[in-house]
């Protein structure tokens, strides 16, 4: 007789406990209100996804075919990435910022930042599984109470990630075995927590500080777009440093900055940097290359080569056309002035949804707008018991899709976050349905 098949008991415990992605549960609902929408003259307008909808820069598609012929480049390539490829990020690293990195040792190709980000938590974390969540599947499949002996969530080792941020950040480090702590970005610390009372508050909670194995910050930042200054990133670089703790700073958005906006740095600019960070960067976002899954990661050098030793496990390197068209847009006047132009595009796109929202009654003038990223963060009318049904009658009335500020973490309650990366015409069709439909604040 053949046995019962349940293929859900050989999972892991660890992705037992992952959820579907946001912007995959988002477009799930949107498909199945899409033909509803469009009997009523309301198909949907997405301002969900965080990715660029223009073409990438037609330089970077010529490189791209004019190398696919070149002798070998069809080959295996290497996980640490070719070295064209990585002297032309110490070449961008010393051009955009100042910094010198050493191609040999202090860089390492990605296959997007986000891959390279999850395996850096992975190098990092001494896998365990919080007690109560085992406690909690177990009861969920049996219907019984359950007893584990995985370690408490206290004594996990500790990723502190920004809240909002990232939406991966938290799964990665769950699915890892470690806890992902919150570091809440807000108005009242103006998006820039100290450190110092963060950690007391850690303590106060039942956690140790020797868990803390890194901090993640990510300016500008995801989904807020906000930025800091050069004297925070200097003190987070120093309070790393006093306490042994790995500082892994997420630059993708460091190439999207507009108006009178200061230039965001690399982490790797403050002095003392390179002894306790890592830094991770995407041709994603600045030049609309997000399909071609292309980054890197640079700075200390024991990081990059853990990761790197991690990797050459996982995967052997990126196609190497790709590596060599991005080695060439990297250190190029025409990736510069594409970016240049990106950012004046995404500027007038800000402008025409601020001064909409404005008009629907937001006050606009005494909410921090910052001018970075293509990322509008706003708050959620009164009237509306929280995000997460503001966000799904604004898709089911007026088919405009948003996100949840939850979808970003606990902190985000009260918010949602919208992508301005649609046509200018959709931007203003989205104010229009929304007064039309009676989405004003109130």
């Amino acid at each position: 007789m053949q046995a019962s098949i349940d293929i859900k008991s050989l999972y892991s415990d660890y992705v037992k406990t992952l959820e579907t992605y946001i912007m995959f549960r988002i477009k799930q609902e949107m498909t199945r209100l899409t033909p509803e929408l469009k009997a009523k003259n309301r198909a949907p307008i997405n301002l969900s996804i965080g990715a660029p909808t223009q073409a990438p820069p037609e330089y970077v598609i010529n490189a791209l075919k004019n190398c696919l012929n070149e002798q070998g480049i069809h080959s295996y390539s290497v996980p640490k990435g070719e070295m064209f490829f990585c002297e032309a990020v110490a070449e961008r690293m010393k051009k955009r910022f100042g910094v010198e990195v050493d191609p040999k040792t202090e860089v390492f190709s990605l296959v997007g930042s986000k891959e390279g980000l999850a395996h850096m938590f992975r190098c990092l974390i001494n896998p365990t599984l919080n007690e109560q969540e085992q406690e909690n599947e177990f009861a969920l499949q049996t219907g019984k109470a359950g007893f584990s002996v995985l370690t408490p969530a206290s004594q996990q080792d500790i990723i502190m990630i920004p809240d909002p941020g990232y939406a991966s950040y938290k799964e990665q480090i769950k699915v890892s075995g470690g806890k992902a702590y919150s570091i809440p970005l807000n108005y009242d610390n103006n998006f820039m927590p100290d450190m110092k009372d963060l950690m007391k508050k850690l303590e106060s909670e039942g956690f140790s500080p020797s868990k803390v194995k890194a901090i993640v910050i990510n300016y500008p930042n995801n989904p807020l777009g906000a930025t800091s200054t050069r004297e925070y990133l200097k003190s987070i670089v120093d309070f790393c440093r006093e306490r042994n703790i790995l500082l892994i700073s997420d630059a993708a958005y460091c190439d999207m900055y507009f108006g009178d906006q200061e230039a965001p740095a690399s982490i790797l600019e403050f002095e003392g940097a390179k002894d306790i960070a890592i830094e991770f960067h995407s041709l994603s976002k600045p030049y609309s290359m997000t399909g071609w899954r292309m980054g890197w990661a640079c700075g200390n050098k024991d990081a990059v080569d853990i990761l790197g030793k991690l990797k050459s496990t996982v995967d052997t390197g990126v196609f190497k056309a790709i590596q060599k068209a991005a080695a060439e847009i990297l250190v190029s006047e025409e990736g510069d002035e594409y970016i240049k132009q990106a950012n004046q595009l995404y500027q007038r796109k800000q402008e025409i949804l601020a001064k909409g929202f404005k008009e629907l009654g937001w006050d606009i003038d005494n909410l921090i707008i910052p001018k970075a990223t293509f990322y509008l963060w706003l708050p959620v009318p009164p009237r509306f018991n929280n995000c997460e049904e503001f966000c799904q009658k604004l898709m089911e009335v007026s088919g405009v899709v948003a996100v949840p500020g939850t979808g970003f973490g606990d902190y985000g309650e009260g918010f949602f976050r919208l992508s301005i990366v649609a046509e200018d015409d959709d931007l203003y069709k989205v104010i229009e349905r929304m007064k039309e439909d009676g989405f004003i604040w109130g």
